[in-house]
């Protein structure tokens, strides 16, 4: 085995030095130089979320009456307030006069029974009328005090009724379906059009069961998009049930920042904390990785490169992670190419054997 590794770090030498020569290197630079470092590694879970819109909703009918106007069209952008569905009011309309009617005819009637009332209350005081003529004034006063509350009420449900034919946008956003065309009839509670705001989204994802626990403790996550571009969000919601079909626990958080560029139905990836442990750490740059070789150049007490095969993990922000081969403290090569055809580079492998390319 000694053999097959020195063999393979010759050969890993003769390919490092072709690939220098090709570089035009022959002329050594400068050898950089870092020491690995143990240090804490958040493991973390990728999975896909999607975004979504906070604001999406159906307007539907509150009254009846036929579509005589429909301003705007799916993707069309409406903003607060703005008139999405006229219904035909004739009916409404109706109504309304009819209920102002009986109001001023209730009001009428009230300000007769209050100048009876006033007219025998005055001679009630001289003892003039009986008391039953008093109590029935005052009896008649306060019914007909009564109907005018109620006729009152009635022209407010009538102008209420006038107003639902016309059906306003309940937040600015975009259109995204027409459940009615023009023409068509409706009645209170049917669907009429669907839309969303871009202005609030949020990210949802399904997170494994086994990784459940663990993130609803820390309440960390990382949201990226597929150009690498981080994402910045707020409160994070934990859905308190699975789903029985793929036992996954939802998760939803706020972003922050739509900036206009994310629209609903968007995959992003989500990052999710899983573990925590120890890792050694070194430059990714001082890796030397042909075929299935890998291996970092070491230097020794006096200052020597030694070629040194390692076993390596994962790669994080320009580090890597060394499993085997390396100790806490050594010192390795950041530049590697840099020392071919330089005078520093006088190679013993593990096995003792020396290479020079």
């Amino acid at each position: 085995m000694g053999r097959i590794a020195a063999a393979g770090l010759t050969i890993a030498l003769g390919l490092l030095a072709s690939v220098a020569q090709a570089q035009g290197n022959a002329d050594a630079g400068a050898v950089t130089t870092a020491v690995a470092e143990r240090s804490s590694l958040q493991e973390t879970v990728h999975l896909d979320g999607v975004i979504e819109a906070v604001q999406q909703s159906t307007v539907s009918a509150q009254t009846s009456g036929t579509v005589q106007n429909l301003p705007f069209d799916v993707d069309d952008s409406v903003v607060a307030g703005d008139l999405i569905v006229q219904l035909e009011d004739s009916e409404q309309r109706s109504r309304l006069r009819q209920a102002q009617a009986g109001l001023e005819e209730a009001e009428a009637a009230f300000s007769d029974a209050r100048q009876r009332f006033e007219r025998i209350e005055a001679v009630h005081e001289r003892g003039l009328v009986s008391r039953q003529e008093f109590d029935q004034a005052r009896n008649n006063l306060a019914a007909a005090r009564a109907r005018v509350e109620r006729a009152s009420a009635t022209v407010s449900e009538a102008q209420e009724q006038l107003s639902y034919t016309r059906v306003v946008a309940p937040y600015g956003g975009i259109l995204t379906e027409r459940h009615v065309e023009l023409g068509e009839a409706v009645s209170p509670g049917q669907p009429l059009l669907s839309g969303l705001s871009l202005e609030q989204l949020r990210v949802v994802v399904d997170l494994p069961q086994k990784y459940a626990e663990l993130a609803r403790n820390e309440r960390q996550a990382r949201v990226t998009l597929a150009d690498g571009r981080v994402l910045e969000t707020g409160e994070m919601t934990f859905y308190p049930y699975a789903d029985p079909a793929t036992h996954t626990f939802r998760l939803r958080m706020r972003l922050n920042e739509p900036n206009g560029s994310l629209f609903p139905g968007m995959l992003v990836k989500v990052g999710v904390p899983v573990a925590s442990r120890e890792a050694l750490w070194v430059p990714a740059s001082s890796l030397i990785h042909r075929s299935e070789l890998r291996a970092v150049f070491v230097l020794d007490d006096q200052d020597r490169p030694r070629l040194r095969q390692v076993r390596t993990g994962i790669r994080d922000n320009g580090r890597l992670e060394i499993l085997a081969g390396l100790s806490e403290g050594e010192r390795v090569v950041t530049n590697p190419s840099e020392l071919v055809g330089s005078d520093r580079l006088n190679l013993v492998t593990e096995s003792g054997t020396e290479a020079k390319p």
